[in-house]
């Protein structure tokens, strides 16, 4: 069995709707080292192709199997999570750029901000888990606390700040994909 493992990573990627620098974002690698590995110019340890593909939603069995089968349900060991210090997301469904919807559960330290997200297709929904936020919504602010829950159109800026003296957690849907 020859299996082309860059075209294979790149055709994945693509699937999904990622660039190679989202894609290097995930994994903590460069997005040279994904170009170079798409174009069969590197090849990737046996701990490094498992990361790309948790980040692709996948895993080695499935990647070399002839019948690719989706994911029904997910473990802490195949999240990915990107933490900036102030802020984490972690992808709870790791494959969802291909699907409807998209889960994370972001954690935003006291006085973080998100990023804001510019306007863009789609619907956003958060449940608030823990701690106090400030929802920017175009010139709109509102204030939540644990258990609220916010829903809107992605057609103005948004961001989430945290107003509060401990961490916050919100698992947050975007639809479609936009993480």
């Amino acid at each position: 069995m020859d299996v082309d493992i860059g075209i294979k990573i790149k055709e994945l990627r693509l699937s999904l709707k990622l660039t190679q620098e989202e894609l290097a974002d995930r994994c903590e690698l460069t997005k040279g080292y994904i170009s170079q590995l798409e174009n069969d110019l590197t090849s990737p340890s046996i701990e490094t192709l498992k990361d790309i593909l948790a980040a692709l939603g996948t895993n080695l069995k499935q990647f070399f199997s002839e019948e690719a089968e989706d994911k029904l349900t997910f473990t802490e060991a195949d999240y990915v999570v990107k933490d900036n210090g102030d802020s984490s997301i972690t992808w709870l469904v790791p494959n969802s750029q291909k699907n409807e919807m998209e889960p994370i559960l972001m954690k935003l330290r006291p006085g973080a901000m998100s990023a804001e997200d510019m306007p863009h297709e789609g619907e956003e929904f958060g449940y608030l888990l823990k701690g106090k936020l400030r929802l920017r919504y175009g010139k709109r602010e509102q204030e939540l606390s644990a258990g609220d829950t916010f829903y809107f159109s992605a057609d103005k800026v948004h961001s989430l700040e945290n107003i509060g003296s401990e961490e916050a957690e919100i698992l947050w849907v975007s639809a479609p994909p936009n993480f």
